[in-house]
């Protein structure tokens, strides 16, 4: 009897710990973009939204997003630094026209 619960707590902490190991992989974000109007002149580097976005020619991704990058005051930060943007978000969320409109005025 004694083993059988041994055997069951064993598993049962397994289980647990296969869970906090997967758990980081399952709230991982999709990477955010932001597609500029204009090129940057150089590789830039800009915190935005609490992201770190890198920017390279015609677009800026994170990679690391948070619940706060895709958001207008997150945007604002971005086009702050790099000027005008034509869209912003992930494959499952993007700012509309109207926030986009605000982002960048």
């Amino acid at each position: 009897m004694k083993l059988s619960r041994v055997i069951a707590a064993a598993a049962a902490a397994a289980a647990v710990a296969s869970l906090s190991v997967l758990a980081p992989a399952a709230a991982a974000k999709e990477p955010v973009v932001a597609k500029l109007r204009n090129n940057v002149a150089e590789r830039t580097k800009v915190v935005a939204g609490g992201a770190v976005f890198q920017c390279v020619g015609g677009a800026c991704v994170s990679a690391a997003p948070n619940d706060r990058t895709i958001a207008v005051a997150a945007c604002k930060e971005l086009v702050k630094a790099v000027g005008p943007v034509e869209s912003f978000g992930d494959d499952l969320k993007q700012l509309d026209a109207d926030k986009l409109a605000a982002c960048n005025a």
